[in-house]
This record gives C-alpha cells, structure tokens and sequence, in this order.
C-alpha cells in the first residue's frame, strides 16, 4: 500500500485521482463532483493498493468522511468505501492545460492509469472530468497510440 497526497472521488463506479500542489483546487473539484453525484473517496491523503491488478484508492482511516474545506474547515461528508482508479487529473494552471493534449499516463503503484491536465477553477472542469471517466476509449485502454 501506498499513500500519496491527493484527493479520491467516486463517478459513478469509477474512480478519479485528483493531483495537485496545495492548493490547486483538488478539494474544490471534489465538492462540485459532489455537487453533481459523485461521491468522496478521500481528501488529503489517499492509499493506493493493487488489487487484481487494478489500482485500488481508499482513505486512512483517520481521515475517512472528511473534506478540507476552503473557507469553512473540515466537513463531515458522505464517503465511498473506495474505487478501482480509471483516470488521474492533474491540476495545473490554465497556461499548462493544453488544448489538443496526447495521451498521457500516469505510473500508480505499478500500472500505468489514463491522465489529463485541467485547470481546477475553470467552470467547466467537472463537466470535463465526467466526460473523461465516461470516454472508453481514454479510460478503457483502447485509445490511440501506446501507453507512455
């Protein structure tokens, strides 16, 4: 097992990964997926396991239930269990988020997990996020090109 710092969140079945410096807007993501159904994973820190080969995100215990909120301080939320990881988003400023991006992969405990670059305070990026986790062809494995 593995814990790195970052924020967990369930879409429908699928798990996301959201990373990011301090600061970058990953809580923030996180609440407004909420706000749109998906439901916590974790926030702050996240554990990392393999399971069948499939990288597994749940929460530390002591941390399970909560979010960091911007303004407000730690909340107490409903949570998932934990979810088998299907992308990672990397939070970046908007000049890194490039328009027509490759396929990018990001090496998690071992196995190589679909990744794009969004910039967390634009209004769009949970509508970006969920159309991410819903394209088979980013997510599934099957896209264009090798994983890198």
């Amino acid at each position: 097992m593995k814990q790195i710092h970052g924020t967990a969140i369930d879409i429908a079945g699928k798990g996301v990964l959201l990373l990011g410096v301090s600061g970058s807007g990953k809580s923030d993501v996180a609440l407004r997926l909420m706000d749109r159904g998906a439901v916590l994973i974790a926030d702050d820190q996240v554990e990392l396991s393999l399971v069948s080969d499939k990288v597994y995100a749940t929460a530390p215990k002591s941390l399970r239930g909560y979010i960091e909120v911007r303004g407000l301080g730690i909340t107490s939320v409903p949570v998932s269990g934990g979810s088998m990881i299907a992308l990672v988003v990397e939070l970046v400023p908007s000049a890194e988020v490039p328009r027509l991006p490759e396929v990018l992969y990001k090496d998690m405990v071992g196995q190589k997990i679909p990744l794009i670059r969004l910039n967390a305070f634009e209004v769009s990026t949970p509508i970006k996020i969920e159309l991410a986790v819903g394209d088979e062809r980013r997510i599934g494995g099957e896209g264009p090109g090798d994983r890198k």
